[in-house]
């Protein structure tokens, strides 16, 4: 087989090496447009698990990059005076030259040929040339083989917010550095590692807008890094930045992180009659943001796999290895590029964090990229977690005004299971349960069924339970079977339920406040989710003219300035029985394309008067909404607004948006805001995952100044832990967790080793789970780097 890598760089001499390994008949040629071990560039850093990979795949090389490896553990975070450090990260670094000079040695070895100072203008010339069966296109961020093939390859190429510069320094740095520095201009940051036995790696990064008032796209060269070396003074010892191209001036050699994301990687020429698939590779493909080191990483993991592939997929043509490659390798590198972009996300906005004190700022930087858990750190580095958790709850119980219990088994609070204190109310910990429609009230009136629901959702550890949407007139609902708070029997059936939470649990109880607007008039979940009635309809109503579904939904009608008046009683009317039925809290709904939703997304806001146009015009009607309930709501109790920060829509509420929603909602008293998103438009297009609404809490959080609730795809307590010791927001809010397992708080403080109380006549079920959990662990400990047959030998000992 002939195979031409068009690129000179890790991932293109890697591949080749491990095809020349595998079958070294094959031709295979890379073609590079430098000089012969003329590479540039400083340090690159590999994890630890990088590592074993190149072990598997090839382990001469790997040996070979493993004695040229400086290798350490810690993280120093630098901040405001202070140095916070976490152990245990198990990183590599090695220069950039050396690793290219590793690969092409090894290639050399192998048979490879090397190709260099020639500059590759059309792969299709190269396949013929070389009579390619394979073209290999590595050729960097600016991918000349993925310009001309964009309709196949589909790039999305965003060019972000942050300059950066590569620099080195013969400073020496013990750990991986990460230093924050105030300007009169704003905040720079440096990330720097020692790569081999005098250099390091120094990269500078800053906003663009930064950069820019701070002048250096007029600096040149020297005068940038003299400005570097002054300001990042103390971290140097006296020790000067180096460029390796001297010769760029300022504003050249700072350049834009290109976020590079393709739909495809591979694309097929017909050349002379011959198929010939031309593959991404590397930074062609993609990129993945410095600050989590995976540029290279990526490129050496594309190269393993797509040659694994060929030993995976033997006997099939070149299309089913293909097929392979992509299925496989696409999937793991969008978790990559998530990731990287999270961590991106976050250094590009470092002052939205440089109000946090040093330790809770450190933490946050550590778990940037929502890889690194709060159990993953201690895994790392028990004795800094645990003295991070020990900060975080005397902090947490001085706020709520408590004294801080004795440690549990010597152990100490997980941020979890902290207090939390708004206005006059105090929760225990920091898990709620989500209202979640239950379609099962009748006329209304809520029952028996919603009385087991939130009463055993109480006793199951939660510190709050919020009751699912209550509308605010009957016309309001969602279907039949949503209840009502706009009838004396409403407010008598919730008050049963509400009292018998505060007589059995230590929990507490509130109710969310809506108007079902356009997404009215529908069928129960299960018989046809957003479906119309099939008979019995009511009117319905939005900001403007409205078809939930297309061609399926009722159209509701543009609300009078009259309805609005008419709504807005509904609204007071429906606080004021909240408060006769002796709920805890108040949330307002405000999402999800509903009533209020619909006025403040232009998606579904085409008003002309003065509830329509601008974002403060389109929160008009929600913010006199807002007011008029929080005016006759008694002022020791709480009142959070759940809104849609993303449409996941074009033109629809962006994140930016919901900062700015927050802010007025905060102006008009709101103690907290549930950031939740979609369900506007049917046009939205998601992304989800784990914990994937969580940054928009972090951003309304930290930017508004406003407490937030996280919700969606939160299941585990170590994603808890992990969001409310980092400050991405106050409180947790799990649906389909509490749906399973109505003592989901219960069973994950058990499986923490905390003691939390437990209904006394559920003691004895308690008393056995901890057993069964101390025995798992116990057998987990004794079988730790057992195969599966001695595991299962010493079961049944």
């Amino acid at each position: 087989m002939n195979i031409a890598c068009i690129g000179g760089g890790p991932a293109g001499l890697y591949f080749a090496l491990l095809m020349k390994k595998r079958d070294p008949s094959s031709r295979i040629v890379v073609i590079e447009r430098n000089r012969p071990y003329d590479t540039f560039g400083w340090g690159v850093v590999f994890s630890d698990q990088t590592l074993g990979n190149l072990v598997q795949a090839d382990e001469t090389t790997a040996r070979r990059i493993l004695q040229s490896f400086n290798h350490w553990d810690d993280i120093d975070v630098h901040f405001k005076g202070r140095t916070i450090t976490s152990g245990g990260h198990g990183f590599c670094g090695i220069g950039r030259k050396r690793l290219l000079n590793i690969l092409q040695d090894r290639c050399v070895e192998l048979g490879v040929e090397l190709v260099f100072e020639t500059e590759v203008d059309d792969d299709q010339e190269v396949a013929r040339r070389y009579g390619a069966d394979l073209v290999i296109a590595c050729d960097g961020l600016n991918s000349k083989v993925r310009k001309r093939y964009e309709e196949t390859f589909k790039p999305d190429i965003e060019t972000r917010d942050c300059r950066f510069v590569w620099l080195g320094t013969k400073k020496l740095f013990p750990a991986f550095t990460f230093a924050f520095e105030e300007t009169e201009h704003g905040w720079f940051q440096a990330h720097a590692y020692q790569y081999d036995g005098d250099t390091s790696t120094f990269i500078i990064e800053t906003p663009d807008e930064v950069w820019q008032r701070a002048g250096i796209d007029k600096m040149s060269q020297a005068e940038a890094i003299a400005f570097c070396e002054k300001l990042f003074a103390k971290y140097l010892d006296g020790q000067p930045l180096l460029s390796n191209s001297p010769h760029l001036r300022g504003s050249a050699n700072w350049i834009r992180f290109p976020r590079i994301v393709c739909g495809s990687w591979v694309h097929w020429n017909d050349i002379d009659g011959k198929r010939v698939p031309v593959v991404l590779m590397g930074d062609a493909a993609h990129s993945a943001h410095f600050s989590i080191g995976s540029g290279t990483k990526l490129a050496l993991e594309d190269a393993i796999e797509l040659a694994r592939c060929f030993d995976t997929y033997q006997g099939q043509d070149l299309e089913g290895v293909m097929a392979g490659y992509e299925a496989v390798r696409a999937i793991e590198v969008l978790k990559i590029q998530s990731s990287a972009r999270n961590s991106m996300e976050w250094f590009e906005n470092v002052d939205r964090y440089v109000d946090m004190e040093p330790e809770q700022f450190a933490y946050s930087m550590l778990t940037r990229s929502q890889r690194l858990s709060h159990e993953n750190l201690r895994l790392r580095d028990a004795a800094y977690v645990e003295g991070y958790e020990r900060w975080f709850a005397r902090k947490a119980f001085a706020a709520a005004g408590l004294a801080e219990p004795p440690a549990s088994r010597g152990k100490p609070i997980p941020p979890m299971l902290t207090p939390l204190r708004v206005r006059d109310l105090v929760l225990k910990n920091r898990i709620v349960m989500s209202p979640m429609a239950q379609y099962s009230a009748v006329g209304g009136t809520v029952g028996d069924f919603h009385m087991v629901h939130l009463g055993s959702r109480a006793m199951g550890g939660a510190a709050m339970v919020v009751a699912e949407m209550t509308c605010v007139s009957a016309d309001a609902r969602i279907t039949p079977g949503c209840p009502g708070l706009y009838r004396p029997e409403h407010t008598e059936a919730w008050k049963r339920i509400v009292d018998f939470v505060h007589e059995h649990t230590d929990a507490r109880i509130a109710v969310q406040i809506g108007h079902a607007g356009p997404k009215g008039s529908t069928r129960l979940a299960w018989e046809g989710t957003d479906l119309p009635l099939e008979s019995g309809n009511w009117p319905l109503i939005a900001a403007s003219e409205e078809q939930y579904l297309a061609g399926v939904s009722q159209v509701a009608r543009a609300a009078t300035h009259d309805d609005m008046r008419r709504i807005l009683g509904d609204f007071v009317h429906a606080t004021l029985e909240a408060e006769k039925a002796g709920f805890d809290w108040l949330e307002l709904h405000c999402a999800h394309g509903y009533l209020l939703s619909t006025f403040i997304s232009p998606l579904t806001n085409r008003r002309t008067d003065e509830y329509g146009g601008s974002l403060e015009n389109r929160c008009r009607y929600p913010l006199e909404v807002f007011a008029a309930m929080r005016a006759v709501w008694p002022a020791h109790k709480p009142m959070s607004v759940r809104i849609s920060a993303h449409d996941w829509v074009e033109g629809g509420i962006t994140p930016d948006d919901a900062v700015e929603i927050a802010r007025l909602f905060k102006a008009a008293g709101a103690d907290m805001i549930d950031c939740s998103s979609g369900q506007v438009s049917k046009r939205e297009q998601p992304v989800y995952g784990r914990m994937f609404q969580t940054p928009f809490a972090d951003r309304v959080r930290n930017e508004a100044g406003i407490r937030t609730i996280a919700v969606g795809a939160i299941f585990e307590a170590d994603h808890v832990n992990g969001i409310i010791a980092a400050g991405r927001a106050d409180l947790c809010a799990l649906a389909r967790p509490h749906l399973a397992n109505p003592a989901w708080t219960l069973l994950e403080s058990a499986k923490m080793g905390w003691d939390v109380e437990w209904p006394k006549q559920y003691y004895a079920g308690r008393l056995q789970l901890e057993r069964n959990l101390e025995r798992e662990r116990q057998i987990a400990a004794a079988t730790q780097g057992m195969s599966p047959r001695e595991i299962a030998a010493r079961l049944l000992e």
